[in-house]
């Protein structure tokens, strides 16, 4: 029995499931903000950028880019591993190219953004990446 000032305890299932909301809420607002930044996310950072170009023996500015979009949905595909049900978790990297590609064919209709398959194809193998990194880490649900 519980006393009138005390809460009864939820699950961690319960706990562990509103986070992964509440973490998923901020990930696509963060996310929508970088895809409808008006210009290039790191162009503020081109003087760091630069430096570790410079300093980096085979990094490329293309190779930063490219796993900088896998890095990027690495938590959707994770984080949806986290919610849904195990049977649908085939449909994440369906979901996660669905996604990259509404972005990258937004960022081509705008001036001063940079569209490319290459980007589609890095954001979905960070879904697909994040949803292996949940399948390994994350206990077993019957």
């Amino acid at each position: 029995m519980h006393t009138p000032y005390e809460q009864p305890r939820r699950p961690a299932s319960q706990v562990s499931r509103g986070l992964a909301v509440g973490t998923l809420v901020v990930y696509v607002a963060t996310l929508g903000l970088i895809a409808l930044w008006p210009t290039h996310i790191d162009a503020p950072f081109s003087p760091h950028i630069a430096w570790l170009l410079e300093r980096v023996p085979l990094l490329t500015y293309n190779r930063l880019e490219f796993a900088a979009n896998i890095l990027l949905f690495v938590p959707l595909g994770f984080l949806l591993a986290v919610l849904v049900a195990p049977r649908w978790r085939w449909t994440i990297p369906l979901a996660a190219l669905a996604v990259s590609a509404l972005i990258e064919g937004w960022q081509a209709l705008g001036p001063g953004r940079t569209s490319t398959l290459l980007d589609v194809a890095a954001n979905a193998a960070g879904g697909v990446l994040g949803l292996v990194i949940a399948l390994i880490a994350l206990p077993r649900r019957r």
